[in-house]
């Protein structure tokens, strides 16, 4: 049996976008504490999601650009 808090979202557009979702219906106050409760764990999970997505987007700019903070642009060189 599997239940959306049992799901991972598509992608970190769609994480995020539950993650807004769910913030929006907690900030109303209007779910049982058994909602809220849930809410609140898989918002959880949600903020993983998309921590780990972040993570990994952080870790390939840095391989493409050579992780050095004194790294100048180089020009575009074009093969036409």
């Amino acid at each position: 049996m599997t239940s959306e808090v049992d799901t991972q979202p598509q992608s970190f557009e769609d994480a995020l976008a539950e993650l807004e979702s769910l913030v929006d219906t907690l900030e109303k106050g209007e779910l049982t504490l058994e909602q809220s409760l849930a809410s609140f764990e898989r918002g959880i999970k949600l903020t993983r999601t998309c921590q780990k997505a972040l993570d990994e987007a952080e870790q390939k700019v840095r391989m493409l650009t050579g992780d050095s903070p004194d790294a100048e642009p180089e020009p575009f060189q074009s093969h036409d």
